[in-house]
């Protein structure tokens, strides 16, 4: 019987710190190896920050484990959609790199991570050693049609209701572009109803076992910001300037090694993802995960994240 492979135990940070960029103050931490190989960790979201289990992906012995809150999230400030968008993150990115006085990283992310993993790289291929990503996310029209208009509906008719009820019947053909007008707004009530809905209809599809779910109205303030950063982002695409831009530029990045691991019933972000950038990649090494959705805690998972981190030792 095959044992599956779990997070290493609990670590605190070594150092850590908060870098000016401009209005910004970007969090950031090191933790395990302070001479060993810098990897850093990309959290997801976008919106989400970080969490200390995410220190825990990593062999604490070889690793050099970076983390930080992208603009607006977790513990950086301010939390603002002004100058937040994919090009400010790529921005920050590099000039933690050079802070940190790294010359090379590999690069850990998991859904907008492998996003923001994949355009890091194709901007600054020569600082990047190689890729460990999970549940691809390329935010192509149709991958976001997919979760917020039409596909996984289909799959989950009784959550869709609730997530689309905060929406009047005659703005339901944009769904991005309604909710963002909602908690934009200034209906403090209707923000609140927009939230809850936003985080209730992922956080009840991300795992192959959906939890039903009920969020306390006490917690919405502190979702809340996530909330619009998540939307600010998936509204305008990612910023990109066009439908396809990960793959169209994937030849700056096709040298480097690359693990791809993806759940083959992922709901957020459906297997075609990774299948088309596996297609546009072929060295990359593709594990799809037969019992998995999207979660990194998902035993098969994250037992292949494990394996995948030990392996680029």
């Amino acid at each position: 019987m095959q044992i599956l492979r779990t997070l290493y135990p609990p670590i605190e940070p070594y150092q850590t710190g908060f870098l000016q960029i401009e209005e910004n103050l970007i969090y950031w931490e090191e933790s395990g190896n302070p001479k060993g190989q810098p990897i850093l960790f990309l959290h997801g979201g976008p919106g989400l920050g970080t969490k200390p289990h995410n220190r825990c992906f990593f062999d604490p012995k070889y690793y050099r484990i970076i983390l930080f809150d992208q603009r607006g999230c977790g513990k950086s400030k301010p939390s603002s959609l002004i100058n937040n968008t994919m090009w400010d993150l790529i921005k920050d990115i590099e000039q933690l790199r050079t802070y940190l006085k790294i010359s090379k990283w590999l690069l850990f992310g998991g859904s907008w991570g492998s996003t923001l993993a994949l355009t890091y790289a194709i901007k600054h291929p020569e600082k990047v050693e190689g890729f460990i990503l999970r549940g691809i996310f390329l935010c192509r029209a149709q991958d976001l049609n997919w979760f917020y208009q039409s596909g996984a509906d289909h799959i989950f008719p009784d959550f869709w209701e609730e997530f689309i009820a905060p929406i009047p019947l005659e703005k339901r053909g944009n769904l991005l572009q309604a909710f963002y007008d909602q908690l934009v707004g200034q209906d403090e009530s209707q923000r609140i109803k927009a939230t809850k809905a936003w985080a209730m209809w992922g956080g009840r599809t991300y795992k192959l076992t959906c939890d039903d779910l009920d969020l306390d109205d006490t917690l919405l303030e502190a979702i809340y910001p996530s909330a619009l950063i998540e939307c600010h982002y998936l509204l305008h695409r990612a910023f990109f300037d066009s439908d396809n831009w990960i793959l169209e530029n994937i030849d700056r990045i096709k040298h480097l090694p690359c693990t791809v691991i993806h759940g083959r019933y992922d709901m957020l972000c459906p297997m075609q993802n990774a299948w088309d950038l596996h297609t546009a990649w072929p060295h990359s090494k593709l594990k799809i995960i037969p019992i998995a959705g999207h979660s990194s805690s998902e035993p098969g998972i994250l037992d292949a994240l494990i394996q995948a981190t030990d392996s680029f030792r």
